[in-house]
C-alpha cells in the first residue's frame, strides 16, 4: 500500500495531468474555429456601401475557412436592432456586425438604449472611411468656408440645409459645422440623401453635407459649389478640393465609416484571425477598386486602434448631440 505522502503525490500528478488535459482540450477547440457557418450581421439596408462591404467579407471568410460566412441584413432603429442582436450574441466568433458610424450616434439620439455601446462589442478592424462633401446651391453667395460662415453670421437663421435624416452621419456633420462656425441655420430631414439632393440643387435648401460620389458629379457640372471635404486631410476622390478646416474651420473632422465588431468578450485568438483575414481582403486591387467606386478610403486598422477611434467618435458626436441642442428621441 502507498504511503500518505505517496498517496498525496500520485493525486497531484493526477490532478496536474487532468488539468493540462482540460488546457490542451480547450485549446484544441479553440484552434478548430471556426467549424460551422458564420453570419455577418448588417443594421443598415441591402445595396448599400456597409452591405457591400459586408458582402465581400462574407465570400473572403467562405474561401478561407471552408465554412458558409453569410451576410444578414436586419434594419430598423437607425440600426440599433441589427446593433443589439450581435451585442446579445454568444461571443463566440460566430456573430459579427459590419456596422457604419451610426453606431456611435445612436446613444447620443435615443434616450435608451437597449445594449452599452460603450462596453458591449469588441473591436475587430474599422474597415474604411468615406469622406463627404458640403455642398452650396450656386445662388448662395459664398465661395469658400469662410464666406459661407460670415453670410449666415450675417443672416442667422436664414440658411436651411439638407440632410439624410435626423439624426443621420449627415445631419451631425452639419451640426458640428454649425457649432464650430458659431452659426445658426435650420435643419431640413429628408427620407436618404437623394430626395435632399434634388432639393439642394433646385435651390429649396442652400447646402448640404453628402457622399462624394452622389455630390462630386454635381459639383463638377456646375450645378452645386463645393465648400469643402469633411475629413482632415484632402480625398483622393477629389483632390483639388480643398477640407472643411483648410477653408476657415480649423479641427474639423467628419467622416463616414464602416466597421467590423464582434459581441464583447470573444476570445482574442478569434478577433486577431478575423483581423488578419479582414485586412487582407482589403488589401485586394479589387476589393480596393469597388470601395473605391464608393469613395471609400481604406483603413484595416489594428483591433486597439479601432478601439481608440471608436471611443473617440463616441465621445465626439455626443458632444455634438448637446452642443446642437438636439432631443434625444
Amino acid at each position: 500500500m502507498l504511503s500518505h505522502d505517496g498517496r498525496s503525490a500520485v493525486i497531484a500528478v493526477l490532478a496536474t495531468s487532468a488539468l493540462a488535459a482540460g488546457w490542451q482540450s480547450g485549446a484544441g477547440a479553440q484552434s478548430q474555429y471556426p467549424s460551422r457557418a458564420i453570419r455577418i450581421v448588417v443594421p443598415t439596408a441591402p445595396g448599400g456601401g456597409n452591405d457591400l462591404v459586408a458582402r465581400m467579407l462574407a465570400q473572403r471568410l467562405t474561401d478561407r475557412f471552408g465554412v458558409p460566412a453569410v451576410a444578414e441584413n436586419r434594419t430598423g432603429a437607425g440600426t440599433v436592432i441589427g446593433n443589439d442582436i450581435v451585442a446579445k450574441s454568444k461571443p463566440d466568433g460566430y456573430t459579427l456586425l459590419m456596422a457604419p458610424a451610426a453606431i456611435v450616434i445612436s446613444p447620443a439620439m435615443y434616450k435608451k438604449m437597449p445594449y452599452d455601446a460603450a462596453k458591449d462589442f469588441a473591436h475587430i478592424t474599422h474597415v474604411a472611411s468615406l469622406p463627404a462633401l458640403i455642398a452650396v446651391h450656386p445662388s448662395v453667395p459664398a465661395k469658400s468656408v469662410k464666406e459661407m460662415i460670415a453670410l449666415a453670421r450675417s443672416r442667422p437663421g436664414q440658411f436651411f440645409y439638407a440632410s439624410a435624416g435626423h439624426g443621420t452621419h449627415p445631419h451631425l456633420t452639419m451640426e458640428l459645422f454649425a457649432t464650430m462656425a458659431k452659426i445658426k441655420m435650420n435643419h431640413v430631414a429628408y427620407k436618404g440623401t437623394t430626395p435632399g439632393l434634388t432639393d439642394l440643387m433646385a435651390g429649396q435648401v442652400a447646402l448640404m453635407a453628402g457622399n462624394m460620389p452622389q455630390l462630386i458629379p454635381q459639383v463638377r457640372a456646375g450645378r452645386l459649389r463645393a465648400l469643402g471635404v469633411t475629413t482632415a486631410q484632402r480625398t483622393a476622390a477629389a483632390p483639388d478640393i480643398p477640407t472643411i478646416a483648410e477653408g476657415g474651420l480649423p479641427g474639423f473632422d467628419s467622416v463616414q465609416w464602416y466597421g467590423l465588431f464582434a459581441p464583447a468578450h470573444t476570445p482574442r485568438e478569434i478577433i486577431e484571425r478575423l483581423n488578419k483575414e479582414t485586412v487582407a481582403m482589403l488589401q485586394a486591387s479589387q476589393v480596393r477598386e469597388r470601395l473605391a467606386a464608393d469613395g471609400a478610403e481604406i483603413v484595416g486598422s489594428t483591433p486597439e486602434a479601432f478601439a481608440a477611434f471608436y471611443q473617440a467618435e463616441l465621445t465626439k458626436w455626443a458632444k455634438v448631440v448637446k452642443a446642437a441642442g438636439i432631443q434625444p428621441e
